[in-house]
């Protein structure tokens, strides 16, 4: 049996698919989104919540260009949070517990809606070659897809194990099966596979906690949401719980390590280190008396709590006993014990920039296939993949987006350069941009781009166009006049009387003046929206320090000028160290820029490529 052929298929139905799918269609592909269950398309495997710290600024991203996870978000947030609100802007992370139903219906609505993309129920077996490249994929049942490009987004499920204790069953994730067929299919082409896990708490009975012995979070008052397009909250808001472990909670699982599947021995995957289970926690920790545990509701009308926190690999009756030694907890029942699962991945390292496999063209690869962990950073890697696989089958050039440009260039620089030692996860820290690179400018660094690959609605060109407008308006009240010391004093501004004259921008970015300054001395500025009025404020707080950042990103962009050809032999360079000869042979990057990125790089090695580059020009010309 042969299908209609394709574009774009997308093997796959978690996050980092639906969001490959939805952005290959999007971007004109004629797409086919292949899963082994249509009913699960878009659950959120673990805990039901989107962003936070660094996570946040890529789902603002992926709005920004048209994907679906910031509206899914929005529409199915229970409780929003601006995690780091003390700090400056450009760490803030926006974060919403969701609701687990309301989510998946949200991307399944999308998906639906999306013209030019057709949901297959089945399971990919194997993958379609000719003369070397990607021509499509084979299913369970004999089926032959073809097309010009696939993303493989295979999440936990590629030979996956789910580990409780000493018991290890074959799943994707509790109650699914794993992808077994097309594991076997990777490691018979030669793909440098390797096993990582993860794992998750005990989900518990939200009726049988003793929610009046709990502290609890409340919802933001003024919640940060995700997308660009929405202005509120789609559903009610409601509190968590929190509480503590303890020394008894300690003592029984110090007691229970050996029968722990981790420290017992039966997992050879590496682990989050930033999301480390509860044995992780009292082994590592061992000086701190208490762990804090979020309570987490999975939805309005769920009777179901995510425990957050106390994620584990231990034996159910292990998992009883510590959790019934919280507070709050003594009587909680377990609905599913916590789990560790572990799974095959790719190393990063053979992929190029737009997450194409160099072994193979026209396959993409995107979320924990490529070793990292986490729902934003799987979709972020979808939405880039889906683009770009749509791209290839069109014979257009791909679109890599630069560490200077977006988070998600950062994190997809960062697997293709350095590959993964552990599953990766996005921190604000990792991009060394990150004043330019905040949340709330996303769409000004994005969405025109997107415009121009045609994956964005008009309804979203048109806001995008009225807020661009917005700014332009109060930034030139901000800028158009100046002002003397003394005029500054009369508003209340204090300020050296030096004599020197200051725009209502200069003025701003004064640790104690805020708009209310600008309303006495610009009445103008009043008339903005008080969006536009808050995004200026962060633009005058960092001006100063984002235009000598700027100075950094200019040389950053010429290196990324300077292109590396692909042909280049780094083993026939003299001077390079071998392990930078490996290296080099392995990642083959694209430009300097991405040389210089690499683990072990020094400036006398760059210079010897610059040096190689420029013989092989002369050569040829």
């Amino acid at each position: 049996m042969k299908h209609d052929a394709f574009d774009v298929v997308v093997i796959g139905g978690g996050h980092a698919g639906a969001e490959a799918a939805h952005a290959a269609a999007r971007a004109g592909a004629i797409t086919a989104l292949v899963t082994m269950r249509k009913d699960t398309i878009g659950v959120m495997s673990c805990n039901p919540a989107i962003g936070g710290l660094g996570k946040g600024h890529l789902v603002r991203e992926i709005d920004a260009m048209g994907g679906i996870m910031g509206l899914a978000a929005d529409m199915s947030g229970i409780q929003f949070r601006l995690l780091n609100r003390r700090k400056g802007p450009a760490v803030r992370g926006p974060r919403t517990q969701s609701d687990r139903a309301l989510y998946k219906a949200a991307i399944q609505f999308f998906l639906a809606a999306q013209e030019g993309l057709t949901v297959i129920e089945g399971e990919v077996a194997d993958l379609v070659l000719a003369d070397g490249r990607i021509a499509g994929v084979e299913l369970s049942d004999g089926a032959i897809i073809p097309a010009g490009s696939v993303v493989l987004t295979t999440g936990t499920f590629l030979n996956g194990v789910i580990h409780i204790g000493d018991q290890k069953t074959a799943g994707g994730r509790m109650g699914d099966r794993p992808s077994v067929r097309l594991a076997d299919r990777l490691r018979a082409l030669d793909l440098p596979l390797g096993r990582l896990k993860t794992g998750t708490p005990p989900r518990l009975r939200a009726s049988s906690i003793a929610w009046e012995k709990l502290e609890m979070q409340q919802a933001d008052d003024e919640p940060a949401l995700f997308s660009f397009l929405s202005d509120r909250p789609h559903v009610r808001q409601i509190a968590c719980g929190i509480t503590y472990t303890n020394q008894q909670t300690h003592d029984i699982i110090n007691d229970n390590l050996s029968r722990s599947a981790m420290y017992g021995g039966h997992i050879e995957g590496i682990g989050p280190r930033y999301c480390p289970s509860i044995e992780d926690k009292v082994v590592r920790f061992a000086d701190k008396a208490s762990h804090q545990i979020f309570l987490e509701p999975e939805g309005l009308d769920c009777d179901t709590v995510y425990p957050n926190g106390i994620s584990t690999s231990l034996p159910e009756d292990v998992q009883r006993s510590y959790v019934h030694s919280i507070v709050g907890l003594e009587k909680a029942e377990i609905l599913q014990p916590g789990y560790a699962i572990e799974y095959d991945f790719v190393d990063p390292q053979n992929l190029d920039p737009s997450l194409q496999l160099r072994a193979i063209p026209g396959l993409f690869l995107a979320g924990q296939i490529n070793g990292t962990t986490g729902y934003e950073e799987a979709a972020a890697q979808g939405l880039m993949a889906g683009l770009n696989a749509a791209l290839r089958a069109r014979n257009s050039r791909s679109v890599i987006l630069s560490r200077a440009q977006a988070y998600i260039g950062v994190m997809i620089d960062d697997l293709v350069t350095r590959g993964v030692a552990e599953p990766y996860r996005m921190f604000t820290s990792r991009a060394e941009y990150r004043l330019s690179l905040r949340a709330d400018n996303a769409d000004q660094r994005l969405t025109e781009m997107a415009g121009a690959l045609g994956l964005i609605t008009q309804e979203r060109q048109q806001r995008f166009a009225v807020k661009m407008d917005d700014l332009a308006l109060g930034r030139g009240f901000l800028e158009a006049s100046l002002f003397t010391p003394r005029e500054a004093a009369e508003a209340g501004i204090a300020i050296s009387q030096d004599g020197q004259r200051r725009s209502g921008m200069d003025l701003l970015a004064f640790p104690d003046v805020d708009l209310a300054h600008m309303d006495v001395l610009i009445p103008a500025f009043s008339q903005c929206t008080p969006a536009t009025r808050e995004q200026l404020a962060t633009e005058a707080l960092y001006k100063t320090y984002v235009a000598r950042q700027q100075r950094d990103v200019s040389a950053m962009l010429r290196d990324e000028a300077q292109q590396i050809p692909s042909h280049i032999d780094y083993s026939d360079i003299g001077g390079l160290s071998n392990e930078l000869k490996g290296k080099l042979q392995r990642v083959r990057p694209v430009t300097v820029a991405q040389a210089a990125r690499i683990d072990g790089m020094t400036p006398a090695a760059l210079a010897l490529i610059l040096s190689r580059i420029r013989q092989d020009e002369r050569r040829s010309a």
